[in-house]
């Protein structure tokens, strides 16, 4: 799948350190992971997570899902050695931490290049202060960098600021990360939330970050509220008769060619969804009470343009 079509509507953080969150990655229905070196492993334990990774990356399995490290910081005891353990291993891109200039930039590719990464993508965390002020340069300055991620509890850490249902303490810092994602032509990742069994606040961060242009969003928990309706997205109609390609949910599911697979658990209660589907099969299913993360992040995924 080529990088312009590729679905981001819900990117799941897995600890590194957790062998078998790192096995279970290969079912859920989810657009993507994010092995996680860094915030959710602790110091003692980075050589036995990165041990982790790499085997995990070396097996393979994750099918449609695309496949993200982040590694630690490179001014850490650990960055240098994540980099050289996993550049030239079969994941879609690193994540890299705490971004903040340019010349970290190109530091990464240059780390990445000597370690058999070349032409690896690089995704960056937005999550300081400097970090939002100068988006619009890191963004674009190189073509390596491919996404955005928005760490808003590190930010409202370092704005000293606190959470709020509405998050409107961080509109400005948001729509401004939109708007240089927008015009550097990256993807935007929203950040997690931290309360994620409370479905409706679930709901509202993912409504304000679809209303703002995010691509998608980042997750800490695979909640069935996110993931079990992936199909909850309508895709645009078909156009000129040509079909549009199964979007990950229905391959999640087992939907290909208009056969209905049972690999994805049908929620009880909700509406009904329609997934445009293999040959437009339109396979109904029945969205879950938060209506899923692809639903909030409904954008054409796949197949020619409406």
């Amino acid at each position: 799948m080529t990088d312009a079509l590729r679905p981001r509507r819900s990117v799941l953080y897995m600890p590194g350190a957790n062998q078998r969150a790192l096995e279970k990655a290969r079912e859920l229905p989810c657009d993507g992971v994010i092995f996680d070196l860094e915030d959710a492993v602790a110091a003692d334990a980075k050589a036995d997570a990165r041990a982790n990774v790499a085997a995990a990356l070396e097996q393979g399995g994750y099918g449609y899902r695309e496949v993200v490290v982040r590694v630690n910081a490179l001014d850490t005891p650990w960055g240098r050695e994540d980099v050289a353990a996993v550049a030239a291993l079969p994941a879609d891109a690193l994540l890299f931490p705490k971004v903040q200039s340019t010349r970290q930039i190109d530091e990464i590719v240059a780390a990445l290049d000597a370690a058999g990464g070349q032409d690896k993508p690089v995704w960056i965390m937005v999550e300081t202060p400097r970090a939002v002020l100068d988006v619009a340069a890191l963004a674009s300055h190189s073509e390596r960098v491919a996404v955005l991620v928005m760490g808003t509890s590190d930010l409202v850490k370092e704005l000293r600021a606190r959470h709020t249902p509405t998050r409107h303490n961080l509109a400005y810092a948001l729509q401004h990360c939109v708007l240089a994602a927008r015009d550097s032509g990256r993807d935007l990742l929203d950040g997690v939330h931290l309360e994620f069994r409370d479905l409706d606040s679930f709901r509202q961060a993912c409504e304000q970050a679809r209303d703002m242009g995010f691509d998608g969003k980042t997750l800490i928990h695979p909640s069935r509220h996110r993931h079990a309706a992936m199909c909850g997205v309508r895709l645009p109609p078909r156009r000129g008769g040509r079909s549009r390609p199964p979007c990950s949910g229905c391959l999640a599911g087992g939907n290909r060619g208009g056969q209905r697979g049972g690999g994805a658990r049908r929620p009880a209660r909700g509406k009904p969804a329609r997934c445009g589907g293999a040959a437009g099969a339109g396979i109904r299913r029945r969205a879950g009470p938060a209506y899923s993360v692809a639903h909030r992040f409904n954008r054409p995924l796949c197949g020619p343009p409406a």
